[in-house]
């Protein structure tokens, strides 16, 4: 029931941007009287565009505007070629210190670390221009539209790494991976890179793998822990384990392989940590699944190495199957009520754990006790010194 609860939100997530609702642009207003017939807010980033497109000869005037603090950067890049950083051409304002003003460049970008110049771009530019002002940096320019396609792939940017006077990359989490969008000059519709099938397809990925290996696993050691202790969950709580870490294993499977499905196509863009403790979860909940094919007998002698095996990777596997879950809700950063939602789930998790711990001990105790009363007076009344024992009403 837990799981089916935790679920149902994560997948309410899923279907959700991943970041937070972008203020109206409408209200915008710019230096100069500038006016412009439509604008997008983008949603990532806090940034918003505003254009107007003259049909007659295929130019767009934009102001980009995007929150950054003054010592930091931005970027906003139109794609001729495809969508994403690679190919793009772009326009990057940042602190002139010598000029105290702010400057704004123009660079192609074919690689995933460039050495970033000023320099003429694969299309017209006839004017650029770019401001700070309310803790904000804006880009003024008048382009080419690239062969006059008004459906346009863009892409922007921001951070504070700047190296020699000059912007030196960027994060490669959350909204700094997502913020790219296919805009439609004419209609105004933006598909932003949560409507698109890759952003979807990571949020799935997320819910897959933070319901299977993030709770549904350690559900599954709970189970196993706790209710064999008690004789009327005989053999009840082995297929309930079973069904319960089976399920996790083939969802979670799902999720791990859509997750490097994803990595294949993230070309320059590369979370180590967790791609590693993903392939680690994998290999050993691999040998879990099969260990239960050699699992011996209970009389069996070399049953007690199997379950000393079977315990240690079962809880290796919830260790790392936690872990892995906030080092994803830190690639991904979803908004902070579902990792919150997470948190406490495990806490739910581990309380449940704790005070079945309490009541498990206390039960064997008891059965121990009686063991041992039974043992110390045996079947005829004789104690194990043979003295009769007399029992007194």
């Amino acid at each position: 029931m837990m799981q089916a609860i935790f679920l149902c939100l994560l997948l309410s997530f899923s279907l959700q941007s991943s970041s937070a609702q972008a203020q109206n642009c409408s209200s915008e207003s710019f230096s100069g009287n500038r006016q412009y017939s439509s604008c997008n807010s983008l949603p990532y980033l806090g940034a918003s565009l505003h254009w107007t497109y003259h049909a007659s000869n295929g130019t767009v005037d934009v102001a980009y505007r995007a929150p950054q603090s003054s010592s930091g950067w931005v970027a906003w890049a139109i794609n001729p070629s495809g969508a994403g950083m690679i190919g793009a051409n772009a326009f990057l304002a940042f602190p002139d210190s010598a000029a105290g003003a702010v400057t704004v460049w123009t660079t192609q970008l074919s690689t995933y670390s460039p050495t970033v110049q000023d320099q003429n771009l694969s299309f017209s530019v006839y004017s650029k221009a770019a401001e700070y002002s309310d803790g904000s940096y804006t880009i003024y320019a008048t382009l080419e539209v690239p062969s006059n396609n008004t459906k346009a792939n863009v892409v922007w940017q921001a951070s504070t790494q700047i190296e020699n006077g000059v912007p030196n990359g960027h994060s490669t989490l959350g909204d700094n991976v997502n913020s790219q969008s296919t805009l439609d000059l004419l209609s105004g519709h933006a598909a932003s890179a949560a409507d698109n099938s890759k952003q979807h397809r990571m949020n799935i990925h997320g819910v897959l793998n933070a319901v299977s290996w993030g709770v549904m696993m350690p559900m599954g050691a709970i189970i196993a822990r706790y209710l064999r202790v008690f004789q009327a969950a005989d053999p009840a709580w082995y297929y309930l384990h079973i069904a319960c870490q089976i399920s996790a294993y083939i969802i979670g499977v799902s999720g791990w392989g859509l997750g490097l499905k994803l990595g294949s196509e993230s070309v320059g863009v590369v979370h180590h940590k967790h791609r590693m403790m993903g392939i680690a979860l994998f290999c050993l909940a691999t040998l879990q699944v099969f260990a239960l094919l050699l699992r011996p007998d209970k009389k069996n002698k070399h049953r007690i190495y199997w379950n000393m095996y079977h315990h240690s990777v079962g809880y290796l596997v919830i260790i790392l199957s936690v872990v892995n879950t906030f080092e994803g809700f830190e690639i991904l950063l979803p908004a902070k009520k579902w990792k919150h939602a997470y948190i406490a789930t495990i806490v739910l998790l581990l309380v449940i754990a704790l005070v079945l711990e309490v009541i498990t001990w206390a039960v064997v105790l008891r059965r121990r006790s009686k063991s041992s009363e039974k043992s110390h007076h045996g079947s005829n009344g004789v104690n194990g010194h043979g003295v009769k024992q007399y029992q007194v009403a």
